[in-house]
């Protein structure tokens, strides 16, 4: 089952009386891009968090986000009052207005410069910090559970875009058996419009060996096996226990092309070229989804 690069997660837990909330979102990338934005009481354990996240994520552009959603305040906890800053905007009121209300001034001592909620950024114990991890590992796994949802249905994609490739490829057969045939008339057709004298000097043992050559090089059967084993294996892949098979699968589609692209340059007939087409067009889409794969 593969992984989707694109998840989210989120858990909440307490930490000193305060709601602790923990997020943590991602996008494709081709390694670790970790950001770290931390509540002041956490920060001094940053570094142990990104190695934890790193570990169990492996690759993504990761945001990791901590912190504390506080109570409304009361009398407890809050600092001193600015006295300096009320009295500051009380006399720009009273400038321009005159007398200050009492309706005004207690919407300035309201002011978050006037009037902030006291904060703690004393070092986590260590039973905090065990529940700090917990509250990590919780997100996570909630993560994990987001990617492995969409994962699935990248799988289920995958395979009707894989299926969708071999029922063109199936379409190919028909045309090809008649392509031969087709060939050797236009060949025979052109040397009967030569004169006389120039066909009884053509050597037909060469002639013979020359067009078997030719349509050797025209001969798409070994295209369409191995076509057929990528997109057999890509299914194989998909299917792997384990992560980090993104790049793995990114591999086998460019492998994939490469069958698809040699079909075209083969293809002598409107009706396989337009085939062809539509199966560059199918896999550029796999190509694409697969970005998103862990």
């Amino acid at each position: 089952m593969i992984l989707s690069m694109t998840g989210y997660g989120k858990a909440e837990s307490q930490l000193r009386g305060n709601k602790l909330i923990c997020e943590i979102r991602s996008l494709n990338s081709k390694s670790m891009d970790l950001s770290v934005r931390l509540a002041p009481q956490i920060r001094a354990h940053e570094l142990d968090l990104r190695t934890i996240v790193a570990q169990r994520l492996e690759r993504g552009k990761v945001d990791l986000l901590m912190y504390c959603q506080e109570p409304m305040a009361n009398s407890q906890e809050l600092t001193a009052i600015n006295w300096s800053a009320a009295k500051e905007y009380a006399r720009q009121y009273k400038e321009q207005f005159g007398d200050v209300p009492a309706e005004v001034m207690a919407a300035i001592m309201r002011f978050p410069d006037v009037l902030k909620q006291q904060e703690d950024n004393s070092d986590l114990t260590e039973e905090e910090w065990k529940d700090v991890q917990a509250l990590l590992n919780e997100a996570i796994d909630a993560f994990i559970a987001f990617r492995t949802q969409e994962g699935a249905a990248l799988q289920a994609m995958f395979n009707e875009k894989l299926d969708g490739i071999a029922d063109l490829l199936a379409q190919v057969e028909p045309f090809e058996k008649g392509r031969v045939g087709k060939i050797k008339e236009r060949l025979e057709a052109n040397l009967a419009q030569l004169s006389e004298s120039t066909q009884a000097q053509i050597d037909r043992n060469r002639l013979e060996q020359e067009m078997i050559y030719y349509l050797e090089k025209l001969d798409i059967t070994e295209e369409k096996v191995r076509l057929t084993n990528h997109i057999r294996y890509f299914r194989e892949v998909m299917d792997s226990e384990g992560n980090g098979v993104g790049k793995k699968l990114g591999f086998i589609a460019q492998e994939m092309g490469r069958e698809i692209n040699t079909l075209g340059s083969k293809s002598n007939q409107s009706e396989m070229q337009i085939i062809v087409v539509k199966m560059k067009d199918i896999l550029e889409q796999i190509k694409e989804q697969v970005l998103n794969v862990l």
